[in-house]
């Protein structure tokens, strides 16, 4: 796999390519400015841009906008954000305009780098990783909800589906079988219209419908 970083800060930058050596993960450019990403794909094509939000000059939101761009340069360009920071303007549109291969991570919610390194995967294959913080903030911008017809549990299962839980993984949180959450994602699929195509697709496509894709 090759990456390209946008990270100002020196030494997170440094772990995050040391981190992502030790597991075979080529490093082909690492920028410390937003508006030096788009050039670096553009000349790379990774397999994924690691992309932090607040970035010089001004320290706002040009790690988000400079990877909007990056993937109107470099089309379904998976693109994972790792910052302190929630930018729900760029990030729903960050997360709503693609079919997959996008995460949003809190750097202070990073704990385990095994978690960090399952979703740097996730994300270069086409899936997605997004924090659960990153969730409740856009889902709190008041859209109107496509996802009425879910049952509670229904509803439940596919936020950690959009927190990127494999089945497993959702059967363990819930503490239910893993044939009850085959079922559960069944219905989420029957109930959204999704109808049978790659299963990694179908659960993109229901995670971007939850997140408020139109």
């Amino acid at each position: 796999m090759r990456v390209v970083i946008a990270e100002d800060a020196v030494l997170l930058r440094a772990g995050v390519e040391r981190l992502l050596a030790d597991e075979g993960i080529e490093t082909v450019a690492a920028v410390d400015r937003g508006d030096e990403l788009v050039g670096a794909v553009t000349e790379h094509r990774p397999d994924l841009a690691i992309v932090d939000v607040r970035m010089p000059p001004t320290f706002t939101d040009e790690g988000l906008r400079a990877a909007l761009a990056a993937r109107e340069a470099v089309p379904g360009l998976p693109v994972l954000v790792l910052s302190q920071y929630v930018e729900e303007s760029y990030a729903v549109e960050l997360l709503s305009g693609g079919a997959g291969g996008v995460g949003y991570l809190l750097k202070e919610r990073v704990a385990d780098v095994a978690d960090f390194l399952d979703a740097v995967r996730r994300v270069a294959r086409g899936g997605t990783a997004i924090d659960p913080e990153v969730i409740a903030q856009v889902m709190a911008r008041g859209r109107k909800n496509p996802l009425d017809a879910l049952t509670a549990r229904e509803s439940e299962v596919l936020g950690l589906m959009a927190q990127g839980l494999s089945n497993s993984a959702i059967a363990a949180s819930l503490v239910v079988s893993h044939g009850a959450v085959e079922k559960h994602i069944g219905n989420i699929f029957a109930k959204l219209g999704l109808e049978a195509s790659a299963e990694e697709h179908r659960r993109v496509r229901a995670v971007l419908t939850y997140l408020g894709r139109p």
